[in-house]
Formats: C-alpha cells, sequence, structure tokens
C-alpha cells in the first residue's frame, strides 16, 4: 500500500528527512538545522472505553507517546474527530475536553483541528515536537549488551476487549484505564538525561510486534525473560477466558517466525505477548555501564520502569523463563 509514496519520495532525494518511510518508526523527523529537528506523527482510533473523556485522554496519550518515543518534546497537536451525527453533544465534548486536559497536563496547546461525520467515532491527535538531531531514540539504536527496561505493564488489549463484552469489573477497569492515560513524558525525559539512543513505544503491534521491529532495525536480537514481564492484574484472568482482540491473532501470525520461545511458557502467556496495546510503554535499551543507575534514578522520580530482557548479538527474539 505504501510502495507508491516510496517510488515518489525517495529519501536520498530529502537528508533533511532523518526518519521516514524507509525504517518503521514511530514518528516522522525533518532536521531543522544542526541542534533541532522537527517531530510529526499522527494517530487516532475507535474507543475502547465507555467513557468520553477517559477515551479522549487516553486517544491523546497514545498520541503524544509517538514523540515521547522519539525522545521528543511535543508543544502543538490538532485534533482528528469523525463523530456520528446524533451522538449527543455532550459526548463529543466529553471526548474533546479529555483530550485537551491531557495535552495541557503534557505542555501540548491543541490548536484546532478536522471534523468528519461517521458511523463510529474515531478520534486522536496530529502531534508536532522538537528534539535534538543527537539525541534521537529509534528503532535501530539497540547494541549487544544493552539491557531492556519497559515503562507501562501489558495486557491492556485483553483487558478493553473483556471490557467491551461487559466483563472488567470497575476495579480492573480503574486499573487499565489509567495506565492508558498516563504520559510517557517521564520515561522518554529520564532515557534522554541518561542518552539513550534505542527505544520505541508498545502499542497496536503487541510487545514481540515492536520488539521484532526493533531488532530487526537494529541488526541484533533480543531474549526477554517471562517471569521479568509485568502485566496489569486482569491480564491472565482475561487471557484464560480468551477476550483477545482480533489483532493479536494479526499480530501472532505476522511475528511469530521472529520468536522463540521456551516450552514451558504456555499458549495463552505467549498471545499475551502479541496483544494489541493502546497507549502502552516504552521499550527502552540502556547500555551495560548505565544499566545500574537508571533503574534507581528512576525509582528516586517514581517512574515505573521494569528490566525485562537484554540485546544480543545473535539475530531473533527469545522468551526464556
Amino acid at each position: 500500500m505504501l510502495r507508491p509514496l516510496a517510488s515518489i519520495f525517495r529519501p536520498e532525494d530529502y537528508p533533511d528527512l532523518l526518519v521516514g518511510l524507509d525504517s518503521a518508526d514511530d514518528a516522522a523527523i525533518w532536521r531543522l538545522n544542526e541542534h533541532q529537528a522537527l517531530v510529526v506523527t499522527t494517530d487516532f482510533f475507535t474507543p475502547v472505553v465507555d467513557n468520553p473523556y477517559d477515551y479522549g485522554a487516553i486517544a491523546a496519550a497514545n498520541s503524544l507517546s509517538d514523540v515521547y518515543a522519539m525522545g521528543g518534546k511535543p508543544f502543538l497537536a490538532l485534533n482528528i474527530a469523525a463523530l456520528p451525527p446524533n451522538l449527543p453533544v455532550e459526548i463529543s465534548s466529553a471526548i474533546i475536553r479529555g483530550a485537551a486536559e491531557k495535552a495541557k497536563e503534557a505542555g501540548v496547546v491543541v490548536a484546532g483541528g478536522h471534523t468528519i461525520q461517521d458511523k463510529e467515532p474515531k478520534f486522536g491527535l496530529v502531534v508536532l515536537g522538537l528534539v535534538d538531531p543527537q539525541a534521537m531514540l529509534t528503532k535501530g539504536g539497540l547494541k549487544p549488551g544493552d539491557q531492556l527496561f519497559l515503562s507501562k505493564p501489558l495486557g491492556f488489549g485483553v483487558a478493553t476487549t473483556a471490557h467491551k463484552r461487559e466483563l472488567l469489573t470497575p476495579e480492573e477497569l480503574e486499573e487499565v484505564t489509567g495506565w492508558m492515560k498516563r504520559l510517557n513524558r517521564d520515561a522518554s525525559e529520564l532515557a534522554i538525561k541518561f542518552g539513550l539512543h534505542g527505544g520505541t513505544d508498545v502499542t497496536g503491534f503487541s510487545f514481540l510486534g515492536h520488539a521484532s521491529e526493533m531488532a530487526e532495525a537494529s541488526g541484533c536480537g533480543i531474549t526477554f525473560y517471562w517471569h521479568a514481564l509485568p502485566f496489569i492484574h486482569s491480564a491472565h484472568k482475561y487471557a484464560q477466558a480468551g477476550t483477545f482482540p482480533g489483532g493479536a491473532f494479526d499480530n501472532r501470525s505476522y511475528f511469530e517466525h521472529y520468536v522463540s520461545f521456551d516450552p514451558a511458557i504456555s499458549e495463552i502467556e505467549r498471545m499475551l505477548l502479541f496483544d494489541p496495546q493502546t497507549s502502552g510503554g516504552l521499550l527502552l535499551a540502556v547500555p551495560p555501564e548505565k544499566a545500574a543507575a537508571f533503574p534507581e534514578a528512576a525509582q528516586l522520580a517514581k517512574i515505573a520502569l521494569w528490566q525485562v530482557g537484554e540485546v544480543t548479538a545473535e539475530k531473533g527474539i527469545k522468551v526464556a523463563v
């Protein structure tokens, strides 16, 4: 589908396009000068929760995350909204307010946008940010020996699908909503402070899908440790109930040839690692000489962080126990 773009906009013709169609990164980056580059991204999706305010806030956090995943600082956004004409105005307003207040929390101005009519609500943001070209986070920034850290737990897809089936308890909904609304700002700023260069955010292609993209872009391998991986409390419960979204099966079909699992890891547990995430955490690669100080700094700053694996010279993804 994207081949016409690749043939029309050849990377060699645009030397200031530092990150574009030739990579699978989270946002496009255009160099403005030696010390500054523009980060540009867009994302939108259908509701993952019933509360319209929370839906708007989650959509905003998710869109802003792509800038944070590149090590950038977002500053300006535009709404993208497709809303049913019969949707009560108070619901539409709550969606937009939720996004606006989350953007304000991030220090971002929402300066307008565009709305069309559609049968099913869809909402998100175009986001602009700035980054130092010498301090970018990219999927190709991994090196053997790097230690991998994750800034949010997993299981959002299986939980929100359970919510759509009216299975989620109020406490379970509060937990997953809270994580999805949380900005990746603090983890991104810490990554830049420590001079990291390898990172991504975990979203629709799943934990293992995005990790596979990082490994391929870096020409390295990755080993994850199952018992080190964090999950929200309801993830295993609803995985056993089979409430995986359809995207989980698509992800497994596309990415599983990159991955080898320890035989002790069950089929249900494997599926959790292909579960699409909405507004998931950052997956960051930390050089071994900084691997002790990085989580210590995160703990002092009260930033959620889990050490989940390491980068290897041998290509491919391994999930060990």
